[in-house]
């Protein structure tokens, strides 16, 4: 059968794939939340959950640095990656060597219900995958009726040394707009733009969010934001730790982040 990803690539499937091997920790835990464990042959080093069912599957190292010889050895009749998990060049290689890469590009929540039902139309698996992805549509619904009356200014940090932040055309980012969130972070260039975090401050943020992925941020990061204390969200004690698997893994998390982030980010507004 004629595949096309969601970058416009074709691939030629004889059936269904029963040996997946996935580069995309968030699409791990949703091939095993749709029933489709048993296919899954390897995985990343960052693909952590379902933890105890991934216990024992082959590792193909990491998102970036992906082990292609093993990879290949396993002879997959699937490889699933996303353009923003993963590289270019690996997808270009494993191509060449006669594997079939099937691409993600989630950019938004909305993303995750087009695409993931696609996929599942594509493994064979769109009665099971439906239950979640009605969830998620539902959950999109009740946001988009919570909209708040004055949206939120929100920095969203994922990294520090050097301090990056949640932009523009990201997941996260459409999540945290959905929530009641002005994302400040689109007001600097890139997609998770970069600066010192003087800079950041300046934008002003009533609200910060420190996730604990990608990087750990914790109670020790306090500190970094006490000489900013005009800032409305130091001054009013709104420097929140969060969870950054719940912030930035596109899937079925969504549900219930969709309504922890809103109740998050509103605070007393509600």
């Amino acid at each position: 059968m004629l595949v096309v990803d969601a970058l416009g690539r074709r691939l030629e499937l004889k059936r269904p794939p029963q040996r997946i091997v996935s580069l995309v920790p968030s699409l791990t835990e949703w091939l095993f939340d749709v029933g489709l464990g048993a296919r899954v042959v390897a995985v990343t080093d960052y693909c952590i959950e379902p933890a105890a069912a991934l216990a024992g599957i082959p590792r193909i190292r990491g998102t970036k640095n992906p082990d292609r010889a093993k990879i290949i050895a396993l002879q997959p009749d699937l490889v699933i990656a996303d353009q923003e998990e993963n590289r270019e060049r690996d997808v270009q290689a494993l191509t060449a060597a006669g594997v079939p890469v099937y691409v993600t590009a989630i950019r938004s929540v909305a993303d995750v219900l087009e695409q993931y039902g696609r996929l599942a139309a594509v493994l064979g698996a769109a009665d099971a995958a439906a239950p979640g992805l009605t969830a998620l549509r539902a959950a999109l619904a009740e946001a988009a009726q919570r909209a708040p009356q004055r949206r939120i200014p929100t920095l969203a940090f994922i990294w520090r040394d050097p301090w990056m932040a949640v932009g523009a055309e990201t997941y996260a980012g459409d999540l945290l707009e959905r929530c009641g969130a002005e994302n400040l972070g689109r007001r600097l260039p890139g997609r998770y733009p970069r600066a010192s975090l003087e800079t950041f401050m300046r934008l002003q943020p009533e609200v910060i969010l420190l996730p604990n992925e990608p990087y750990a941020f914790s109670e020790r990061d306090l500190v970094a934001f006490a000489p900013y204390g005009d800032v409305p969200a130091v001054r009013d004690g709104r420097v929140l730790l969060c969870d950054g698997m719940m912030l930035t893994w596109p899937g079925l998390r969504a549900v219930r982040a969709l309504r922890v982030f809103a109740e998050a980010i509103a605070g007393g507004e509600r």
